[in-house]
């Protein structure tokens, strides 16, 4: 039923000046991958993208700043649709490279974005070129790579090569008719409650699932090969009878927004969580979801698991 292109990469750099990245760097990289992207892309050099005549064909509008459909949705009202992409930053804790040392983190590409992904590799060694974090350290791609589970193949030595050919799709999901999964999460999950940030005691899993599932399907329609037939109606229904034991903690994280001139609280929950109950329907998109991430400012590294399955 789903049908998505979907492919995990390793950006290597070598740093060249010292460069200090913050506890939890994926807004800083997603920071620096949108300036650079956006300054090699754009043809207008208008400040916004709103009103420009080659919005629909920019990949800068395409990759960072996908617009919503004009007419009603039958799933949601929302002004941006999710992108199709996510920045897997290096694990926690603010950390100075020295030159010469190696920075990795991932990024993970859906559907249609993966057509980008020379110009992306591009845009992020320029961010690079250009300075990134405090004090705008810089560094210069080196390699990058196609990564599957623990497994890693080189697809692009330096900066501007040629990208080998390599495979879009992850394994399957795996046929699982046991009754218990639990969820580790590894960077801080960020839910919603009538459009306000929800505390972990108001996490359910029908607010989980179904923000998943939502995720995915419109990932799925705007970025892949179309809607999927779902009956979410459904879906929230079985979630609803799952049962749940949650081993949750809060992290504090805050990150500057350029745009609003002020800091943004952006904590949220890791630990893990275990889902309970007739869980089937859910099990290809907690797998997916391994890739895509869940919950607010997934886009930047939030709302990071691991599955496990209970037989």
């Amino acid at each position: 039923m789903i049908s998505l292109p979907l492919a995990r990469y390793r950006l290597d750099f070598t740093v060249t000046t010292p460069l200090t990245l913050p506890a939890f760097a994926g807004s800083t990289l997603r920071g620096a991958f949108g300036r650079a992207l956006r300054a090699d892309i754009c043809m207008t050099h208008a400040k916004i993208c709103d009103g420009c005549a080659l919005l629909a064909s920019c990949p800068y509008a395409v990759v960072f700043e996908p617009r919503p459909p004009s007419a009603a949705h039958p799933l949601q009202d929302f002004n941006q649709i999710p992108r199709a992409y996510v920045i897997e930053p290096p694990q926690w804790g603010e950390k100075t490279y020295a030159p010469g040392e190696t920075l990795s983190f991932h990024i993970v590409l859906a559907g249609h974005a993966i057509e980008q992904l020379p110009l992306i590799l591009w845009a992020f060694h320029k961010g690079f070129q250009r300075g990134v974090g405090r004090g705008d350290g810089t560094a210069t791609l080196t390699q990058a790579w196609h990564v599957i589970g623990k497994d890693a193949t080189p697809i692009l030595d330096g900066p501007g090569g040629n990208i080998a050919r390599h495979a879009t799709t992850v394994p399957p999901a795996p046929d699982f008719a046991g009754h218990a999964v639990t969820l580790h999460f590894d960077s801080p999950l960020r839910l919603q409650t009538n459009g306000r940030r929800a505390t972990a005691e108001e996490f359910t899993p029908r607010k989980l699932l179904m923000r998943l599932v939502g995720r995915i399907a419109l990932i799925h329609e705007f970025h892949g090969a179309g809607s999927l037939p779902l009956d979410f109606k459904a879906l929230a229904a079985q979630a609803e009878t799952l049962g749940s034991d949650k081993q949750l903690k809060w992290r504090d994280w805050s990150r500057y927004s350029s745009r609003q001139q002020q800091k943004i609280d952006l904590g949220g929950v890791i630990g893990s969580w275990r889902l309970t109950g007739e869980i089937a329907p859910f099990i290809p998109f907690l797998y997916l979801g391994q890739w895509l991430h869940v919950g607010k400012e997934a886009t930047f590294g939030l709302g990071g698991y691991r599955l496990e399955l209970h037989l």
